[in-house]
């Protein structure tokens, strides 16, 4: 590596097998020195999850060429905790998670394994990104929107980010040459109004699909979801500080 040249650690939920993980390296790679360590499988919808109970494997890959890239048994968390402790034995430049094959926007962020890749990331004090498209289409092209995660991880690599924050990026489902910019946005008020579809199976038990419908409460202008429904890249400044403050003021001089 050149005394200059950034250290790039990518990672993802979605499996080092996906497209979207592949899009990401290759436009990563022209920022730095990337090194991939990810599932061995879709791991989505883990949120901040370790593995604790069983031993975590790791394979050297070979998918991307000349590119430094291992698989694990464990969650997107391991991976990044794996990748600084055991494989790069330091801690990178930047940290990138993705590119997501659907959205992480709103509430979404605390269920989504790509996103707590990233957070991870921001609470060992390095700058974060995690990147989904609002696609979940399995030709969706990740490469047309190359421009633009260029730009953002050329922008963190440059002039950082706040500590301990990471950058939610959601793309639009919409054509490259559609979409109106890129926004810093607030993280919208959303949620799923859960249901489960009961079924049986071949022996008379009953089984459960997780389904339901995703809505907005009190739409703002200035939320991601709204800059993703007119065709602007979202980006959310992210913690892991999950204090009310607004709360701990009004609650800190009450005796319970």
């Amino acid at each position: 590596m050149g005394i200059n040249e950034k250290l790039i650690l990518v990672t993802n939920d979605d499996s080092v097998n996906a497209k979207g993980i592949q899009s990401l390296v290759k436009i990563a790679s022209k920022s730095g020195r990337v090194v991939v360590v990810a599932p061995d499988k879709p791991q989505s919808g883990m949120g901040h999850a370790i593995t604790i109970n069983d031993p975590i494997r790791m394979n050297r890959v070979e998918m991307f060429g000349e590119i430094e890239a291992y698989s694990t048994t464990g969650t997107p968390v391991d991976c990044v905790k794996l990748a600084i402790y055991e494989i790069l034995r330091s801690k990178p430049d930047l940290v990138l998670s993705g590119i997501n094959h659907g959205e992480n926007s709103s509430t979404n962020v605390l269920y989504s394994g790509t996103m707590s890749a990233a957070i991870e990331g921001a609470m060992e004090g390095l700058p974060s990104i995690g990147f989904s498209l609002a696609n979940y289409a399995h030709d969706a092209d990740f490469m047309q929107y190359e421009g633009y995660v260029s730009r953002i991880i050329e922008h963190v690599l440059e002039k950082g980010m706040p500590k301990h924050t990471c950058f939610n990026v959601n793309i639009p489902n919409v054509q490259n040459d559609s979409i109106q910019g890129i926004k810093f946005c607030t993280q919208a008020h959303a949620f799923w109004a859960d249901r489960f579809d009961r079924r049986m199976d071949q022996f008379g038990r009953p089984y459960f699909w997780l389904t339901g419908e995703f809505g907005e409460v009190n739409p703002k202008v200035d939320s991601d979801l709204h800059a993703l429904a007119n065709a602007f890249i979202s980006i959310v400044p992210t913690q892991f500080d999950l204090t009310n403050y607004a709360a701990y003021a009004d609650l800190k001089s009450l005796k319970i």
